[in-house]
């Protein structure tokens, strides 16, 4: 009998912000929108990093990583939940909900790696200026960034396929805005303790120590900083690492308080709201606080401009 109550899933029905049914359309055009932010903001700064010379550098080499990785992150869910709050059919196949996991959960382990290596990269531009083009040269960062992608995608492939591989009993109402691991978790039918093992390893592995060696590298930066006699100095040094430390607050902060505050069955439509967030407004906030922030990006672009007039008259 256990055998014939467990059903093969051929379809999930995605059920996230069911609580809010008269805000669908209003959802569909932030979403638009920001989503239409995301892909021109960071491929502005991919591009502008590619066309200047003077930004061919570590710092502008993993920016340019970490924008292309908000389009893939975003380009994995945002244009299916556009098309489910417009139509209303929020169904996605058992394939298609697969490969959306892997790419969601693999970006955003990736990203997690990532951002810990450009506090690396700022640690060592200000506390060890000198030795800074030796240390950081173009073969330790394309390994280094080569490694962030490697480790996202292999903790997201084993953790794809010990999820999809479980058996589901006719439930396949996934109550969240995408196929996201833990909801898919919950239309299981058998015991999921290796799946909780390998996602806590995977938790401390990408998120508890990422966050240990981020702190470390900003505490050896402030009192490196605070060693600087000149207050322009200290100016200078601290807006290059401000964006890059706004970027890890927003995203760390709300990976925290989403998944690590009590849950209640209260609480779940602002868990909705969090994840929505954390899914499309993160992504559109990197470009513009790299952009605002950074002169170098600045003058980038009043270059940029200004050979494109030039050129055009």
């Amino acid at each position: 009998m256990e055998k014939q109550n467990r059903t093969l899933a051929t379809m999930f029905f995605l059920h996230g912000l069911a609580a809010y049914p008269n805000f669908h359309f209003v959802f569909f055009l932030m979403s638009l929108i920001m989503y239409t932010v995301i892909l021109l903001g960071n491929s502005f700064l991919i591009t502008i990093s590619f066309l200047d010379s003077h930004l061919h550098t570590p710092m502008y080499f993993f920016l340019s990583n970490l924008s292309f990785l908000d389009i893939c992150y975003t380009s994995s869910s945002v244009p299916l939940l556009l098309v489910n709050f417009i139509s209303g059919q929020n169904n996605i196949s058992f394939v298609g909900c697969g490969v959306q996991m892997f790419f969601s959960l693999g970006l955003g382990s990736t990203e997690c790696v990532l951002l810990t290596v450009m506090a690396y990269d700022r640690y060592v531009a200000i506390c060890r200026p000198l030795r800074y083009p030796v240390i950081m040269n173009k073969c330790l960062c394309g390994w280094m960034a080569a490694s962030s992608w490697m480790t996202g995608g292999l903790n997201s492939l084993v953790q794809t396929i010990l999820a999809m591989g479980l058996p589901f009993c006719g439930n396949n109402v996934i109550d969240y805005l995408t196929c996201e691991i833990l909801a898919v978790w919950k239309l299981a039918c058998t015991d999921i303790s290796l799946n909780k093992i390998i996602m806590l390893i995977s938790n401390v592995i990408f998120l508890v120590i990422p966050v240990v060696l981020i702190f470390i590298s900003y505490s050896f930066i402030l009192f490196t900083i605070l060693r600087i006699s000149s207050a322009t100095g200290r100016q200078k040094a601290f807006s290059t690492c401000s964006a890059h430390l706004t970027v890890v607050i927003i995203f760390y902060g709300t990976i925290v308080f989403m998944y690590m505050k009590p849950k209640s069955k209260e609480s779940h439509g602002t868990d909705e709201l969090i994840a929505f967030f954390y899914a499309v407004v993160i992504p559109m906030l990197n470009p513009i606080i790299y952009s605002l922030r950074n002169k170098d990006v600045k003058e980038a672009v009043k270059k940029l401009s200004k050979n494109i007039f030039s050129q055009g008259a």
